[in-house]
């Protein structure tokens, strides 16, 4: 029986600020996180199988991480634990508006170590759903295991979803990252992307022209989705455009995790409705359920386990 969705990539710690001690120093959470475990953390909520193909240390942080995502009922079978190098932290910085900045420990981290000889071939070429981002591809070894993960998940028919997910810190020069998000949207069926993202690439600062431009220089991708923050999202197809506001409902105190949780959604919708021949109603219809998820995992703190439940983002959308 085939897995919903395979994701790669990286599995972290994200540090968040949780106040101040007594002695006047701030107190840093520990949250478990990382882009691609996110999405299939929602994934699980919304009752998809899901596998996870990543390294983390073999330490207290590693092995956390571990338990989670298998308390999370991920697959975890091809999750190595690395003897030689940490996991990867990152200290989340938040700003009043919700939007984040990231400081990372990760020179190297164990997801950066992952090698293409230990790829699990069967359970690629056993995947309805193959999805990854470009924090697997920030270095040589890690970018080759993700290429040719991608490679053998769509030889064996697997849909492509792609998520840029860029943080210009972890990148040697922009110019590396603007060429290896250009391939993953040569590659992907469904792609989504933040506004930020679009401008990245286009240099365009309005955000319907940017999404058109990349839509007609990448059009085998089938499901074309962005976001624009508290603004809302839209989804792009043969030069039709269809844009749902955000929800606004207050509460919201970070954004870790909204686009994963975005993401996730939409990829459940294509596993419940196809992908083929998607209404402008139906792609509507896919971006509020989206939106509604994103926007109840910004009312709490950090991602993986902060996952709405499906009755929470049913009654919202009504």
């Amino acid at each position: 029986m085939k897995t919903d969705v395979t994701a790669l990539g990286e599995l972290l710690i994200d540090f968040t600020k949780n106040g101040m001690s007594e002695q006047g120093n701030p107190v840093f959470e520990a949250n478990p996180g990382g882009a691609p475990c996110n999405v299939l953390a929602m994934l699980r909520k919304l009752g998809k199988s899901c596998a996870f193909i990543g390294k983390v240390g073999d330490d207290m942080f590693g092995r956390s991480l571990c338990r989670e995502i298998d308390d999370a009922g991920i697959d975890t079978s091809s999750l190595i634990l690395d003897k030689e190098a940490h996991t990867t932290l990152a200290f989340v910085q938040t700003f009043p508006n919700g939007d984040r900045d990231f400081s990372f420990y990760r020179d190297p981290g164990a997801d950066m170590l992952l090698r293409e000889d230990e790829l699990p071939a069967e359970k690629l070429q056993n995947t309805r759903i193959f999805h990854f981002g470009t924090l697997s591809m920030t270095h040589e070894g890690v970018r080759a295991a993700t290429k040719k993960a991608v490679a053998m998940a769509k030889t064996a028919g697997a849909l492509i979803s792609f998520d840029p997910n860029l943080r210009p810190p972890l990148w040697k020069s922009l110019d590396e990252a603007k060429a290896q998000i250009e391939w993953g949207l040569s590659q992907c069926d469904i792609l989504k992307i933040a506004d930020n993202e679009v401008e990245f690439l286009t240099g365009e600062k309005d955000f319907r022209r940017g999404t058109e431009i990349l839509q007609k220089r990448y059009p085998g991708i089938r499901v074309f989705n962005a976001t624009a923050g508290a603004e809302g999202s839209a989804s792009c197809f043969d030069g039709g455009f269809v844009f749902v506001p955000a929800f606004r409902l207050g509460g919201t105190i970070e954004t870790t995790g909204a686009g994963d949780t975005f993401c996730a959604c939409v990829l459940n919708f294509i596993l419940e409705n196809g992908i083929d021949n998607l209404s402008e109603k139906k792609r509507a219809e896919m971006l509020r359920f989206a939106n509604a998820s994103a926007y109840l995992v910004t009312t709490k703190k950090g991602a993986l386990r902060s996952m709405p439940e499906p009755w929470q983002i049913a009654q919202i959308c009504r």
